[in-house]
């Protein structure tokens, strides 16, 4: 959502209106992106990097707004909750060393705010979800004061009638109940776009799709929450929970929720994927825009449906469509961060060229399964996958395949144009970290377990992201850290 609300609530003259414009845009959208002419096939490859802001015990710090005001640089914006923090990376071009020049930006921009963030007394942190978030940074108070936030927890809140719901079950136990979308916010991430050709679309996002569990399996840094030690990747179940607006007795079908997987492999472009956001969830934020020209309202609602590997278009001023992969977390490092993107993007060109062999034998409800395990179990997940290129699925622990699969990452990359230099860095930055096991959840849980030794659990989440802080800030992959 940009920064074009200036409303938060909404009457039924407009929803109608909206709903109207959906289906006329919607039906525009197939005519234009089936042009020969839509979308450069040129890759270009870009990012959105989300932070915590946290005082100098460690809690969160409620002070967004004034930490932009002091570094006054475009590209940052507030997130849902005062806490958090955006910085939107400049597109670039896929061939060459894009996550180099991607790397130059974030790194300076990060020692910048930083620094600047000591005038207010507060770090910047580059995590999945803070350890030492309470229930009680979790309320109203702590919510960005714009429009657009206001609209969604008006909204969502609204549809669901009654407070939203947190159960998940790790190594620890967790059940709470939360009457706000700050939930939400309590997930950051690092949010990687692929610009790809309209006319290989499918291919390639069904190809994401396959690879995303093995991605989030080697990338996980988010395991605790609210005290308690969760899954590898706990955003993944979170974020799906807390914004969960579904009263399952009202209907007998099995309702998607706003924030899944997806709802099966895609046959042909990314029209399908609009369609079915269409077909299949209401509008809660049915904003009227003044011009109707522009799918403004189509991609409003589809952006109020969070797929975990979401298709975007841009109509003007040259068309294109890409790929959001929203399933890695922020941190722990930059390098890692690059390292993760040039896996997802290289594993989803190089398996996209025979994508078909897998859809046979690898059904979508498996993917999902991969999906979930991964993110609950991270590398010692056993994964669903075709063996040795036969018609016939076995379970295989994560490692194993990651490890078989690593070249074809680097291959994917060549197809591109990114530089041989380029892509021998990453990988082996994801190479030291399959070896030695030590993603930035296991390394946070090995911490944890030392320092809960001879604390109680409270200081020694404070002691725990206190080093993290000092790792993250020296920059060096999390394989490394001692």
């Amino acid at each position: 959502m940009g920064q074009f609300f200036q409303k938060d609530n909404f009457t039924k003259t407009e929803e109608l209106e909206f709903k109207r414009r959906l289906q006329v845009q919607l039906a525009d959208l197939r005519g234009l992106v089936e042009q020969p002419s839509f979308s450069d096939p040129a890759c270009s490859i870009g990012a959105e990097l989300e932070m915590y802001l946290v005082d100098m015990q460690g809690n969160p710090a409620p002070c967004n707004s004034q930490l932009m005001q002091l570094m006054n640089n475009p590209q940052l914006q507030e997130e849902l909750n005062k806490y958090n923090l955006e910085f939107n990376l400049s597109p670039v071009m896929a061939a060459g060393k894009p996550f180099a020049a991607m790397q130059d930006e974030l790194q300076p921009l990060l020692t910048q705010l930083h620094n600047t963030a000591k005038q207010l007394d507060t770090q910047v942190v580059s995590i999945g979800i803070l350890p030492t978030l309470k229930n009680e940074h979790l309320q109203r108070k702590f919510m960005t004061d714009l429009p657009r936030y206001r609209a969604l927890t008006n909204q969502l809140s609204a549809l669901k009638g009654k407070a939203f719901c947190v159960d998940i079950h790790g190594q620890d136990s967790l059940k709470t109940t939360c009457d706000e979308v700050t939930l939400e916010g309590a997930n950051t991430s690092f949010q990687v776009h692929l610009k790809v050709p309209a006319d290989r679309f499918a291919a390639m996002f069904n190809a994401a799709q396959l690879i995303t569990p093995l991605v989030l399996a080697l990338a996980g840094n988010s395991p605790t929450f609210l005290g308690r030690k969760l899954w590898q990747e706990t955003r993944i179940a979170l974020f799906k929970q807390s914004i969960d607006n579904r009263i399952r007795s009202l209907t007998q079908w099995r309702q998607p929720s706003r924030v899944s997987f997806g709802q099966g492999w895609i046959r042909e472009g990314i029209w399908e994927l609009f369609a079915e956001s269409v077909a299949l969830y209401p509008p809660i934020l049915p904003f009227l825009f003044d011009e109707q020209d522009n799918f403004s309202e189509l991609r409003l609602h589809h952006g109020t449906v969070w797929s975990w590997n979401r298709a975007i278009f841009e109509p003007n001023p040259s068309g294109h469509v890409r790929i959001e992969y929203r399933t890695l977390p922020a941190g722990p490092s930059v390098i890692d961060m690059m390292a993760n993107a040039a896996l997802a993007i290289g594993w989803t060109v190089a398996l996209s060229n025979h994508i078909e062999d897998y859809l046979v034998k690898l059904p979508f409800q498996y993917a999902e399964y991969n999906f979930y395990r991964a993110a609950q179990q991270g590398l010692s997940a056993e994964i669903l996958w075709p063996y040795k290129n036969q018609h016939h699925l076995k379970e295989m622990p994560a490692h194993l395949i990651i490890e078989s699969l690593l070249p074809m990452a680097a291959d994917g990359l060549q197809q591109l144009g990114v530089d041989s230099s380029e892509i021998d860095r990453l990988m082996s930055v994801i190479q030291r970290r399959l070896a030695n096991g030590q993603t930035g959840s296991n390394w946070q849980l090995a911490r944890l377990n030392q320092y809960q030794q001879s604390l109680d659990n409270e200081t020694a989440l404070q002691r725990t992201l206190a080093d993290y802080i000092v790792n993250s800030t020296q920059g060096e992959a999390v394989a490394d850290w001692k």
